[in-house]
Formats: structure tokens, C-alpha cells, sequence
């Protein structure tokens, strides 16, 4: 038998090349004839076509071919590097491009493209941090984040903690950003816009950015015909040339907040609820005691020349009120009226009359008005707020060391009928009863008559009583009679922030630190109602002018204000747009305009019935505005804050954009960081000093603040809506408000 031949060796088949065998190290296998005649094949057909398109003289077409050839592979096939090949930094490079892209869009598109840069920011560090890129995600965040801390200091401070995943589970601000998506509405062109550029780079991490975009984010586009003049063609200009693109929508935000205004377009249909925003009817038998009041007034003192009669007055203002949106008195009972009630309605009737009355346009000028300042001396920074009363005849400040002091501003012995009697009464009385310090104070309505003028004098018009809250988290009725503590409300369980009497006296709301707000009346003890929904601390609260809402502002990771129905204790309008904490609220006597600001010393007006924003404002210093108040016609804000200035603003609509930086081509007063003018204020000596100064047409709108120019500080800008601005001497002020005559009386303490 022959031989068989011997199997070929495995080692020789499968093994290694260092396996020995009958492979050889040094010499790799010749390629596969049928691979290499086809790579030729493939050059000799590009060749082939390029040659044809030279011919045809298709240079462009023939350019292209020859840049792409050179990003193939050996069978002819094109080359894609993969984003996610990069590892973090394809974060770094998709960012990179879309910001670029914001920045040098035409200015139609500018301002909704850039309200982008900040979500993707957040979310993209999120998942850097997630993913276990933590420096990466490190370089990232130091690399963008000046972009975004003018509006966003808080919570770039917090993001930059994250370093693991583990901290990304367990902190509350990126729960709340991956637990929800971050709504926000462009125009469908501006939109259209952004998806054509990431869809050109989806090669070149366009796929990135889309897939943050499609997890985490809620876009909706809406058309710029049905929605009016918020993103018409002209206001998206103005935008991009007065940089203020960086300020958030009030339909944007999260944890899927939305605001008053929901669904955008024109023929939507009806996604808010009705509110009843006219002034609360007034019961017959009090109207007819009224009538018959004035009726006497006017036989006793005849109205002089060209000045209408009391009864006239009257029955006008009944005729100017709206009959088809008011509350029905049934739904928010209050006591029988007295003969209290009547004389104040008298002397409201009066006083609308005989009042400087503020027109809304005067001009460009802006209207004259005059601010009284009371400035409280040797606090030693212990004053925590001020509160005035409304007939002028009591100021009361709450203190750290958890007393409060009432004056009397007509310089009288406050008297008790509880006193012994050889107690000699001074001009001020001290309360004691809280057990931390006092945050707020709020007295019963009450109303300012002279002498001259009253024509019955068995009844007394001035405040009855006084609320205060206290971080022992108390509330507590003070008598203005005796002195004395009548009630201690308790209900929350952590500090009380703001506390407020309904304009109508009997009812009063309250804010606290465990992220409720409540009604009470002062008879009962315990709330009638628990407004519960923000996110935060309500840090302000405040009063629809018929009684029938209540407002509350937030701080934290909130920064929302809510509007609350008494009848129903449900919000019925929720406004999103502030960047900093809500510091104070006031709703405008038209019931109508509800005006909020923040501790970045923004205030922003919000229309009531259509629930979105009327106007942003700017010019006080950071800090935080403490104090808004209305002008009786709705036409006038006046704001006072730790700034150290009082500032009045027009409410209309703006006629034309941009602002001036103070201290830099205005004629006004430039400050410190302190708020120390230039100019000289006087100031009377004493415990409390009183200052008025009269504004006119040369008191300019680029008025001294805090925010001029200096070491260390920024600048400014202040919108063009500013009328006036006073400034203090060292003096924060922590309490401004209109009078019935409006007249501006503001309060703060001197802080050397």
C-alpha cells in the first residue's frame, strides 16, 4: 500500500504565527487576488468617472468626488467616525458647534435659539457625570458655564458638586432636571432652523445633541402669525439687539411648569379658568347708608366750581365697574357691615375726588411724584421689616430680637385704657410675645380723615389691629387699643416669611417655610384654607384688590407665583419667568396686573387675565427688591430694596427698547455698592427721621443704584420704563407704598 499523506499540522492551520509551523513572521500572506483586483477595479472606476467629469467641465461635482475619495476605505466605502468613538467629549465638540450656530444665526432666529444653549448645557453635563466621565464632565462645565451664570449662578453652583453618578441620584436640582423635561416654545421657522443643522452634522455630533433633545426636552413650535406681537417678526429683533435673549419665557422651565397662558395658539381652545377680577359688589344696605352720607356731606359743604358732588363721584365710580366678572358675595362671606364701614367708604369717595391723580402717558416726560422717606436710626441692623399703616398715623418694625415697636408718625402718646396710672405714654409702644425674630407685619385696613373733614366724629377710622409672623413659626393678633397680644395663631411648622390682611379686613393669608401658604379669619384659630403646590418656600404673599385671590411667590429651585382661589383653595394661574428668588408681590388696584420681583433686582408685570408676561424691568441692584406698590390708577409701580433706593416705573407697554448703563452718559447720580449717592440727602435726627423729595421731569431714568461702576462690581442697566429713582444715604429700604392721595411714603434704616 502506498503511503497516505500526513494531515496538515493545526498549529500550521489555525495557530498563532509565532506557533511555528509552516507560516513565516517576517513575510505576511499575499493578498487575495480577487480583493486586489478589486480595490483596482474601484480606483480605475473613479478614475474613470473623474476623467468624465473633467471632460464635461463639471469642476465643482468633480472637486467634491476627489475630497471624499480620500475619506474611503479599500473596498471604496466612506469612512464615518462615530461620535460616541470620542467618549466625552463629543459633548464638548456638539456644544461647541450648536453655540457657535446660536451666536451667528440671522437675528429672527437669535433670541429662541439661544434660550436652547441652556438646557442642552445642563443635560449634557448630566450625562458626561452619569456616564463615569467626571473630568470630562469637569472641563465641560468650567469650559460654558460663564455663559450662563448671569441668570443661573444658583444652580451652576450646585451642578458643580456632581463628580459621580452617585451624586447625580441623590442631588434634588438634577433629579428635577431628568425627573422632568424642560418645556419650552419656539417658532416653528426658528425650529425648522435648528433641526436642518443638526440633521447636516448628524455625522459630526448633530446626533448628540438630538438625542438630548428627544429625551429631555418638551418643544413645542407654534407659528408667529397666530400668537401675536411676543414672537413677531419685529419683537425677536429687538430681542437679539438689546441682549436679552438670555432671559427665560414665562413658558419655559421646569418641573413641567407651565404658566397662566398654556397653549399658545390663536383658535386653542379655552385652557384657562375664568376669573372674576372686578371689585366685590357692595352690600345694599351699606350702599344706601353711603348714598345717604354724601348726600348730606354735599348739603353741608357744596362742591366749589367745575368740581363734581360727592353723590356724582359716587354713582360714576358704580357705573365704571364691570358687572360681568365680579365675585359673588356669597361665596366670600364677611361680617355685617358698621358704621365703621361707612365712614371709610365716605372718605374713599372723597379722596378719589380730590387726589393727585397720575396719568398713564404724559408725554415721555413721566409723571411727577413725591416720595417721603422715614429712616430709622441706632437700629444696629437689628430691624428685620416696616410696615406702615394705611390712614398714615402708625409706622411699626419688627426686630431680630423678636420684639416690635410701633410710632406713632403724628408724634402722640399712645395711650391704653389698661395703664396704671402713673404710666407716662410716649410716642411709641414695644410688643412682646414672639420667641425668634419677626419677619413681617401687616395692620387692618384703615383710612386717613382730617379733622376738618369729618363729619362724624363718634367713629374712629385708624387701624384696630396689627399681624405680625415670627420664625417661631406663630402668628399673632396685636390690639392697637390696649397694647396687648390677643391671639396666637399656630399652624405652620417652620418659620412664617409673609403674613397679609385681606383688603377687607377679617381674612388674612400667610407664607411659610414648610411650603404652604394658608387663609385665616381672625376669629378662628385654626386656617380655613392650605394652599399647598410649590417646590419652595413662599417667601412673599399678596392680595387680589376685591379679596377674592391671593398671591404667593416662591424662592429656591421654584422662583413660580401662584394665584389661589379663596372659594375653591386651588391655583388658577401659575407665572414662570423669574431667575431669582420672589421677593415681593403687589397686585394693581385694577385687579388686572399683578407685579412681582426677585433678588436680582428684576421686576416683571403679569397680565391676569390671559395669565403671560406684560413687561420685564430692570434697574435695581442686586440684593433684592423688598417693597412694590401701585399708584390708586394702576398707572404708576413704585419699588424700594437693599439697593437703597426708591425707584417709580411706568407700567405701559415699552415704546422703544434698550437701556443705559448707569453712570455712563446719564445725568443722574452715580453710587457705590452701598447705594451712597453723589448728591446729599438730609435726614432728621431723632429715632426716626423723616425726608421728602419731590420728583419732577428732570429726575432722569438712569438715577443712581447700586450697581455703577467700580472694583469688583457690574454694571447696571436700567430699563427705559424707569421714571424716577431716589436714592438713600446708606439706608435699605425695607417698606414703600402709595397713599390714597398718592403720595409715595416709604421706610429703611440707616446701616453706616
Amino acid at each position: 500500500m502506498s503511503a497516505q499523506p500526513m494531515p496538515p499540522s493545526r498549529t500550521a492551520s489555525v495557530g498563532p504565527p509565532s506557533a511555528g509551523g509552516m507560516n513565516n513572521p517576517s513575510q505576511p500572506p499575499p493578498p487575495a487576488a480577487g480583493a486586489q483586483g478589486q480595490q483596482q477595479s474601484q480606483q480605475n472606476l473613479n478614475q474613470i468617472v473623474l476623467e468624465y467629469l473633467s471632460k464635461k467641465g463639471y469642476s465643482r461635482t468633480e472637486s467634491t468626488l476627489r475630497k471624499e475619495s480620500q475619506h474611503t476605505d479599500a473596498d471604496g466605502r466612506p469612512i464615518v467616525t462615530r461620535a460616541e468613538e470620542t467618549g466625552g467629549r463629543q459633548y464638548d465638540i456638539g456644544f461647541s458647534k450648536l453655540t457657535n450656530f446660536a451666536d451667528n444665526c440671522l437675528d429672527i432666529y437669535k433670541s429662541e435659539l439661544k434660550r436652547i444653549l441652556w438646557p442642552i448645557f445642563v443635560y449634557s453635563f448630566l450625562q458626561l457625570i452619569s456616564d463615569f466621565y467626571p473630568r470630562d464632565g469637569n472641563e465641560f462645565l468650567q469650559k460654558f458655564r460663564k455663559r450662563f451664570e448671569p441668570e443661573h449662578q444658583d444652580d451652576i453652583r450646585q451642578l458643580q458638586t456632581l463628580t459621580l453618578p452617585e451624586h447625580v441620584q441623590q442631588n434634588d436640582l438634577a433629579q428635577l432636571y431628568r425627573g422632568n423635561r424642560y418645556r419650552l416654545t419656539m417658532s416653528t421657522l426658528s425650529y425648522s432652523s435648528l433641526v436642518q443643522f443638526l440633521e447636516a452634522n448628524s455625522h459630526d455630533y448633530g446626533t448628540v445633541l438630538m438625542n438630548i433633545i428627544v429625551q429631555f426636552m418638551d418643544i413645542r413650535t407654534v407659528n408667529r402669525d397666530p400668537i401675536g406681537a411676543e414672537r413677531a417678526f419685529q419683537k425677536q429683533l429687538d430681542r437679539a439687539k438689546n441682549d436679552t435673549a438670555e432671559v427665560p419665557g414665562e413658558d419655559e422651565g421646569i418641573p413641567g411648569h407651565h404658566p397662566g397662558s398654556a397653549n399658545l395658539e390663536r383658535n386653542a381652545p379655552t385652557v384657562l379658568s375664568k376669573l372674576s377680577l372686578g371689585p366685590l359688589p357692595m352690600e345694599a344696605e351699606l350702599m344706601e347708608d353711603v348714598k345717604s352720607e354724601l348726600q348730606e356731606h354735599d348739603n353741608t359743604n357744596p362742591p366749589g366750581p367745575g368740581q363734581n358732588s360727592l353723590i356724582d363721584e359716587f354713582e360714576q365710580n358704580i357705573k365704571r365697574e364691570p358687572m360681568d366678572d365680579v365675585p359673588s358675595r356669597d361665596n366670600i362671606p364677611y361680617p355685617p357691615s358698621t358704621a365703621r364701614d361707612v365712614v371709610m367708604e365716605v372718605q374713599k369717595v372723597k379722596e378719589n375726588r380730590d387726589r393727585f391723580k397720575i396719568e398713564s402717558r404724559t408725554g415721555g416726560v413721566g409723571p411727577g411724584v413725591s416720595v417721603t422717606m422715614f429712616t430709622f436710626h441706632n437700629t444696629f441692623d437689628s430691624v428685620s421689616c416696616i410696615e406702615f399703616s394705611g390712614d398714615n398715623s402708625y409706622a411699626a418694625i419688627g426686630t431680630n430680637e423678636s420684639y416690635i415697636r410701633v410710632f406713632s408718625l403724628e408724634n402722640k402718646p399712645l395711650k391704653s385704657p389698661i395703664d396704671p396710672p402713673t404710666y407716662q405714654p410716649s410716642s411709641s409702644r414695644r410688643l412682646v410675645g414672639h420667641s425668634a425674630p419677626v419677619y413681617a407685619l401687616s395692620f387692618s385696613p384703615s383710612i386717613a380723615i382730617a379733622p376738618e373733614n369729618s363729619y362724624n366724629n363718634t367713629v374712629e377710622s385708624h387701624p384696630r389691629y396689627l399681624l405680625s409672623c415670627s420664625g417661631d413659626g406663630t402668628i399673632r393678633l396685636w390690639s392697637l387699643d390696649t397694647w396687648t397680644n390677643l391671639v396666637v395663631y399656630r399652624g405652620h411648622n417652620a418659620p412664617v416669611w409673609d403674613v397679609r390682611f385681606s383688603p377687607h379686613g377679617h381674612y388674612f393669608a400667610s407664607c411659610s417655610a414648610d411650603r404652604t401658604a394658608r387663609l385665616w379669619s381672625t376669629p378662628n384659630i385654626t386656617p380655613l384654607r392650605l394652599f399647598v403646590g410649590h417646590d419652595g418656600d413662599p417667601e412673599a404673599v399678596a392680595w387680589h384688590p376685591n379679596g377674592a385671590y391671593v398671591f404667593t411667590g416662591a424662592g429656591g429651585l421654584d422662583r413660580t407665583i401662584r394665584m389661589w382661589s379663596l372659594q375653591t383653595g386651588s391655583a388658577v394661574r401659575l407665572f414662570t419667568g423669574h431667575v431669582g428668588s420672589v421677593t415681593a408681590l403687589s397686585c394693581a388696584p385694577s385687579g388686572k396686573v399683578v407685579a412681582s420681583a426677585d433678588d436680582r433686582g428684576e421686576i416683571l408685570l403679569w397680565d391676569l387675565p390671559t395669565g403671560r408676561l406684560a413687561k420685564r424691568m430692570r434697574g435695581h441692584g442686586r440684593g433684592g427688591i423688598w417693597s412694590l406698590d401701585w399708584s390708586v390708577e394702576s398707572t404708576v409701580l413704585v419699588s424700594g430694596g437693599a439697593d437703597g433706593t426708591v425707584r417709580v416705573w411706568d407700567v405701559e407697554p415699552n415704546r422703544d427698547g434698550g437701556g443705559k448703563v448707569i453712570g455712563e452718559g446719564g445725568t443722574g447720580n452715580k453710587v457705590d455698592g452701598s447705594g451712597t449717592a453723589n448728591g446729599t440727602t438730609s435726614t432728621a435726627a431723632g429715632s426716626v427721621g423723616a425726608t421728602t423729595s419731590a420728583s419732577g421731569a428732570n429726575n432722569t431714568a438712569t438715577g443712581a443704584a447700586s450697581g455703577a461702576k467700580g472694583k469688583g462690581k457690574k454694571d447696571v442697566v436700567v430699563s427705559p420704563d424707569q421714571i424716577s429713582a431716589f436714592p438713600t444715604k446708606k439706608s435699605p429700604v425695607y417698606e414703600v407704598r402709595f397713599t390714597q392721595m398718592n403720595l409715595v411714603v416709604a421706610g429703611g434704616a440707616y446701616l453706616p
